[in-house]
């Protein structure tokens, strides 16, 4: 059904108010509800009882690599300069390939590939070809099908833009975090402007279908007036798509933010006034807000999905691919299908080992009740649609939603007093002012949320 939203309302106290440690909802059960009780056999049958289904395939390739640490960084990666690491992890990433390729139903259409990190262009341009080749010898990408690599702006050059696009790939990202030089030097990632206005000259001469660029507020050293210089810097590079994402300084959890003065982060209240700046910069250039901390152009495809409601949500975000299947390959990497998600070793030593002994490199998984499918339709329905419908529900699981859901409807009552959500007979509207608390709403129906440490997961805003 078509969609269409009104402007965002920004309501500081409300944002104060429900700031709050919540999952992102990039799955339902949370990545923290994967345990290593799920045995390698049941994965087998899951990806059996996947082949059956016959979905199109989406593929990630995690590539951990980078040339040196950025302080802010909250992901899985191996920092070193040794090329020869990467060699190795592409020997072992190819035999990982081969496994799981005699597992899959390889015929199923790709309509989905992703290289992330790390940094995927720590590989030399031969190393990615081997691996590109790898992929094409055991999967079949079709001929739309979402080609995308995150690159690291400061480590590439023309030729290398133009040999991926030439390879296959036609979209990409790369992190600009903030243009100006002081907050670069306090994170540890200085790249000067002409050197992203470059790159972005080589993309668009390469002539990829589409460019993503991530942004984060909160970060040491940012103002007001110095992230609006950011983002207006930014929307002349005018990339199709614009991710400003909250910093989450947990020094606790990830020890390379320990490098990080905390009297230079930005103070709540600047931190919000920088969010609502941002927002009403981006929208009043033309971006619409998709969700969460996600910004598009109207005629981009998420823009697109939204508005006819095919849009969804995985472990790489928002997504326009709503029927496929994610396998992930290497390192840390999820795969989501319909009944069980499951997560490769996060140490290379025990990575390596389980593939040399012919093993799924297996870490941890989560298997989907009834109850848990339920509820991821809920959860994504909102943070993609901002609306739920009971009577779908209803159909599609034979119950009656105000009887199953008593407990959530009743716990939403203080959220719709506030305004950030309106409760009617047939279903629930999120309001403009609601939007971006949408992981407040949600969180309502997450059973898991009542006994997972708040610590686990990051700010709301």
């Amino acid at each position: 059904m078509p969609l269409t939203l009104s402007p965002l309302e920004f309501d500081t106290d409300l944002l104060i108010k429900y700031n709050q440690a919540l999952p992102r909802y990039t799955s339902y059960p949370p990545a923290t509800e994967f345990h290593a009780h799920v045995t390698e056999a049941e994965v087998k049958t899951a990806i059996s009882a996947s082949n059956a289904r016959q979905l199109p395939l989406s593929l990630y390739f995690h590539l951990p690599f980078c040339h040196s640490a950025c302080y802010f960084c909250g992901c899985n990666v191996i920092v070193s300069n040794n090329q020869r690491i990467a060699q190795d992890y592409l020997g072992y990433l190819h035999q990982e390939i081969q496994q799981k390729a005699q597992l899959m139903d390889c015929q199923r259409p790709v309509t989905q590939l992703h290289w992330g990190g790390g940094t995927p262009n720590y590989l030399n341009l031969e190393q990615v070809d081997h691996l590109w080749q790898s992929i094409n010898q055991h999967f079949h990408l079709t001929k739309d099908a979402e080609v995308s690599i995150e690159i690291n702006p400061r480590h590439v050059d023309k030729n290398y833009i133009f040999a991926l696009r030439a390879m296959g790939f036609n979209r990409i990202s790369f992190g600009i975090q903030d243009f100006n030089p002081q907050v670069q030097r306090a994170i540890n990632r200085e790249i000067s402007e002409e050197k992203l206005f470059a790159v972005m000259d080589w993309i668009r001469a390469a002539d990829f279908a589409s460019v993503n660029v991530d942004l984060i507020y909160g970060l040491p050293g940012q103002t007001l007036a110095s992230f609006r210089e950011t983002i207006a810097k930014t929307v002349q590079l005018d990339p199709n798509r614009i991710a400003v994402f909250n910093f989450a300084y947990v020094p606790g959890l990830k020890a390379i933010q320990r490098k990080i003065d905390p009297q230079a982060l930005p103070c709540p209240e600047e931190k919000l006034a920088i969010l609502k700046q941002s927002i009403t910069d981006l929208t009043d250039s033309g971006y619409v807000f998709i969700g969460m901390d996600h910004f598009a152009k109207p005629d981009d495809e998420l823009a697109l999905a939204q508005r006819q409601g095919t849009l969804k949500r995985n472990f790489q975000g928002y997504t326009t691919q709503p029927e496929a299947e994610l396998f992930g390959f290497g390192l840390t990497s999820i795969s989501m299908l319909d009944d069980i998600y499951f997560q490769n070793h996060k140490r290379l030593k025990d990575y390596y080992q389980a593939v040399t002994e012919g093993r799924l490199p297996l870490e941890k998984a989560v298997q989907l009740g009834p109850d848990d499918q339920l509820r991821r339709q809920i959860i994504m329905g909102l943070m993609c649609h901002f609306a739920l419908d009971y009577h779908q529900i209803e159909r599609q699981y034979h119950l009656n939603f105000g009887q199953y859901f008593a407990q959530e409807l009743t716990a939403l009552k203080p959220l719709a007093a506030d305004g950030l959500l309106e409760i009617q007979s047939q279903g629930l509207t999120i309001t403009p002012k609601g939007r971006l608390l949408i992981r407040n709403i949600a969180a309502v129906f997450d059973v898991y949320r009542r006994s997972v440490q708040p610590v686990a997961f990051s700010q709301t805003i």
